[in-house]
């Protein structure tokens, strides 16, 4: 005889909200789970549901299945502030995607900063270095020394992507780690939308974290980094969307603006440099080429600095927006481990490979911090250059 499954009796308006949260329509979720639509109506008309199903409509959602037993749908806000705010608008809804991203860089930074503690590491200088009423030019070059990078530091590299491996590099050697991932963890199917976000910072003394979100055009997120270097050296964490300098409506994102672009591009070498090319139709990107910034950021420059007027800038703005291109069809591609280099750091990996060997961490736990497990987690020594 067979034993038909128990009916849960859960509440309507949660079951709908898991399948909303992961912005599917009826007709997605059915066609994830392998279900007619009218049966996922039935859900979210009686809440009658088998624990079976419970569980692939949470696996489908990527729902903790415990939310489903709740009374009724939880608010759900990022834990950190958000700076996404433009012109008055509201900021987009937060997705699924983007608070498992950084819930999931909390949990790392958070383990770090124990680690660290544990083993008598210092606090990053970088952290919270700003002065109140420090100008702009002081802020920029107190980051440039700390990170031990000359003023012109990006002009000797043969490209953007040289210039973002050597920022990278002095990053985190000044004990910042950062992470560029198009993805949410390794799941090549969660693709991260840079429509709602570009980067965030968390700001801690031991383990300050700046994430990029490698789903953006590739022109953009040299200025993302900065930017979010700059959340760290000022002391506010939160999650950011920039449009390439274009105004804000925080004064923290208008100060970690200016910083950054300071930092990029310094007025002193731009008032050097411009005279050069002023005169050139292509004076945006040699100005682009030389900082190893996007077009976009080079003509906001100069409109900062007076050199153009608005009409040009936002006319050339219209136009270029779009320079590069986005990760979106394929952010992930390349070489397995190259990837991995710039998802999880050198630095990071290699305080979780001490950690296991002393006993202090297990394997789970490493396998949860890294996104690695098995033989792919144990081949990461050798194939990221550890020597531990």
């Amino acid at each position: 005889m067979t034993t038909q499954p128990e009916t849960l009796k859960l509440r309507p308006d949660v079951l709908r909200w898991a399948r909303e949260r992961a912005n599917l329509t009826e007709e997605d979720l059915a066609r994830k789970v392998r279900l007619k639509a009218e049966r996922v109506q039935q859900w979210e008309q009686s809440g009658e549901i088998s624990m079976t199903w419970a569980e692939r409509l949470a696996d489908a959602t990527h729902s903790p299945l415990g939310f489903l037993f709740l009374s009724f749908p939880p608010h759900e806000t990022l834990p950190i502030n958000d700076f996404r705010t433009r012109a008055g608008k509201t900021p987009p809804k937060v997705s699924i995607d983007l608070l498992e991203t950084v819930h999931a860089m909390q949990r790392r930074s958070a383990w770090l900063r124990d680690e660290l503690i544990d083993t008598g590491a210092e606090p990053v200088r970088l952290v919270g270095a700003y002065h109140d009423g420090a100008s702009v030019a002081d802020s920029a070059a107190a980051m440039r020394s700390t990170l031990a990078l000359a003023s012109d530091w990006a002009s000797d590299s043969q490209s953007w992507s040289d210039a973002l491996g050597l920022l990278r590099d002095h990053i985190e050697a000044a004990g910042v780690a950062i992470v560029v991932n198009g993805v949410v963890g390794n799941d090549t199917s969660r693709k991260l939308n840079p429509d709602e976000f570009q980067g965030f910072a968390l700001v801690d003394d031991y383990a300050p974290l700046i994430f990029v979100n490698n789903a953006d055009y590739k022109a953009a997120q040299m200025f993302t980094v900065a930017h979010e270097l700059a959340h760290v050296f000022v002391g506010e964490e939160g999650v950011s969307a920039s449009e390439a300098l274009l105004p804000t409506d925080h004064e923290v994102e208008t100060l970690c603006d200016r910083i950054a672009a300071e930092f990029l591009v310094p007025e002193a070498e731009m008032r050097e440099f411009w005279p050069r090319i002023s005169s050139r139709n292509d004076r945006f990107q040699q100005t682009a080429t030389h900082f190893k910034v996007s077009r976009v950021v080079a003509a906001r420059r100069a409109l900062d600095l007076e050199m153009i007027d608005r009409d040009t800038f936002f006319e050339f703005y219209a136009q270029n927006k779009a320079q590069g291109s986005p990760n979106r069809a394929n952010s992930e591609g390349g070489n397995f481990w190259n990837t991995q280099r710039w998802r999880i750091g050198i630095p990071f990996a290699s305080a979780v490979l001490r950690a296991l060997a002393a006993g202090r961490l297990s394997h789970r736990e490493a396998y949860a911090l890294t996104g690695l497990k098995g033989d792919t987690f144990d081949a990461m020594p050798t194939k990221l250059g550890i020597d531990l």
